[in-house]
């Protein structure tokens, strides 16, 4: 959700009204930790901020939130807060002033991203003794082992090919990505909804494999695998838990 050294890729702008729906939001735990460890509560910027989920959780904890992201779609589908401001930016080039934040964050959309020139204005924008924190969050996770093979099939198999090369970068949980500061140990967190069949079928559908693979075979995927899925879910409009384990880098500008 960010431009990069060839130009912006945009997965995501024709799907913003169902990212807003069906992505998970991250737990008030991380948050709570964040705003505890940054120098000062007075601003935070949310990079790649999609349609808000990061932003408006950490207006909570923040002044003020500056939510960035190069899709206008995205930025005009964000969640309304007082705190949080939203604007269109790439996140190589923010606009915002030098030393003006106090916490940087970005869920989900680092690996979107031109990393060295994100890194200088991560660099230029943070205030001394700011926070870098980035995230993202791993295969989907279900009690039902019969409706996990499905799901874990249809992730390596159905859409496999269709998965853009950055999503390596996801699966690895960024632990192969060189931060610009020194990096400081996190707490575990965990995502955790409660799902039914059609939720589950349309958090896949946000998935930017589920759409290319669409595209290309002019077939969509998703049909066959919710008839599997509610074939072995018993009652398709049952919740059930749905966890999704956070992989969470945090590193320190120094004085």
């Amino acid at each position: 959700m960010s431009a990069t050294s060839t130009g912006f890729k945009d997965h995501f702008s024709n799907l913003a009204e169902s990212y807003a729906r069906y992505r998970p939001s991250y737990p008030p735990e991380l948050f709570s930790y964040l705003a505890a460890q940054a120098p000062d509560r007075e601003c935070a910027w949310d990079c790649a901020t999609g349609t808000g989920q990061a932003a408006v959780a950490l207006g909570a904890h923040f002044g003020r939130v500056i939510a960035t992201d190069a899709s206008a779609t995205q930025v005009g589908g964000g969640e309304p807060h007082p705190r949080v401001e939203y604007r269109v930016a790439p996140a190589e080039a923010s606009g915002l002033a030098d030393r003006s934040v106090d916490l940087v964050t970005v869920a989900q959309a680092v690996h979107w991203f031109d990393l060295p020139r994100f890194s200088a204005e991560a660099d230029r924008v943070l205030r001394p003794r700011g926070l870098l924190a980035i995230w993202c969050y791993g295969h989907v996770q279900l009690n039902d082992p019969a409706a996990q093979r499905l799901v874990e099939h249809y992730y390596s198999e159905t859409v496999g090919p269709y998965w853009p090369p950055e999503r390596r970068m996801v699966e690895d949980g960024y632990r192969g990505m060189t931060l610009p500061f020194p990096e400081e140990r996190t707490p575990e967190f965990v995502v955790r909804r409660s799902l039914n069949v059609e939720q589950l079928i349309g958090y896949l559908g946000t998935w930017s494999a589920t759409r290319r693979c669409a595209e290309i075979t002019g077939v969509n995927p998703l049909p066959e695998l919710s008839r599997a899925v509610a074939a072995v879910w018993g009652s398709p409009e049952e919740p059930r838990e749905v966890r999704w384990p956070l992989s969470v880098r945090v590193c320190r500008k120094p004085n």
